[in-house]
């Protein structure tokens, strides 16, 4: 008897569009699966299905990861700055206001 599908959301964001598809998946299907049947490689073409860095609720997976009914996979982008200079140039700021 096969397994009951699982459901998934696979999302991206960028600062001015964010985009969300819920997928119905066979138990079993991993990470990268998810990703490539998301369609969201095709529509935001700086998604490169190889090198992708993926997670879910933050913390990042392999593309190996078999995943769960429930999970939310994220297509995580490159910190554009260091979180610690982020917290100093902030901390400097609410000095100098």
């Amino acid at each position: 008897m096969a397994a009951d599908p699982i459901q998934v959301e696979v999302c991206y964001a960028l600062p001015e569009v964010q985009a969300m598809v819920a997928l119905s998946l066979p138990a079993g299907t991993t990470a990268r699966q998810a990703l490539e049947r998301s369609g969201l490689t095709r529509r935001f073409p700086d998604i490169k299905a190889e090198t992708a860095v993926l997670g879910i609720r933050g913390k990042r997976v392999e593309h190996g990861h078999v995943l769960e009914d429930g999970d939310r996979l994220e297509i995580l982008r490159p910190l554009t700055i260091d979180p610690k200079e982020a917290r100093r140039r902030r901390a400097s700021q609410v000095k100098k206001g």
